[in-house]
């Protein structure tokens, strides 16, 4: 289940770029889940391990892939690890939900994501009880936490 704490959580990865560069593995890249997210968030094409193909860039490593999928990645092969998921736009939300139907992990948020309007499921860890399932409560949760956070 996919776990959102709103504001600063202590031990979360704030730069998943840095974080990116020294812990990934060439064997990520090829995985169908990265290829997924690098064709649909990066509008590229995964060539092999180390050449990815943009259509802005030409050929780059996974080193200039944007924050946002290295972020995905990261959360996929971290799940214990707490990511700074306000790094990401919201292309990366129906992702983000998708690797919480598949794995618990946490990220934090300085903002209101927006996950779409379909149902979902995610807790929100400001308070343990709290499960949200739509857009209109998460927008609550997020509203209430972020204001309480700035005091």
């Amino acid at each position: 289940m996919l776990r959102v704490y709103f504001g600063d959580k202590e031990n979360a990865i704030y730069n998943t770029s840095v974080y990116f560069r020294h812990r990934y593995l060439d064997s990520w890249i090829t995985e169908q889940f990265s290829k997924d997210i690098i064709a649909d968030i990066d509008k590229s094409e995964v060539i092999n391990s180390s050449t990815i193909s943009s259509p802005v860039l030409g050929s780059i490593s996974p080193l200039q892939l944007s924050g946002g999928v290295k972020a995905l990645m990261l959360m996929k092969h971290f799940p214990g690890k707490v990511f700074n998921a306000s790094n990401c736009g919201d292309n990366c939300a129906k992702w983000i939900l998708e690797l919480g139907k598949s794995q618990n992990f946490t990220i934090n948020l300085f903002h209101v994501m927006d996950f779409g309007s379909d149902e979902f499921e995610i807790r929100v860890l400001n308070d343990k009880k709290l499960i949200v399932h739509n857009m209109e409560e998460f927008l609550e949760a997020g509203v209430k936490y972020l204001r309480e956070n700035k005091s």
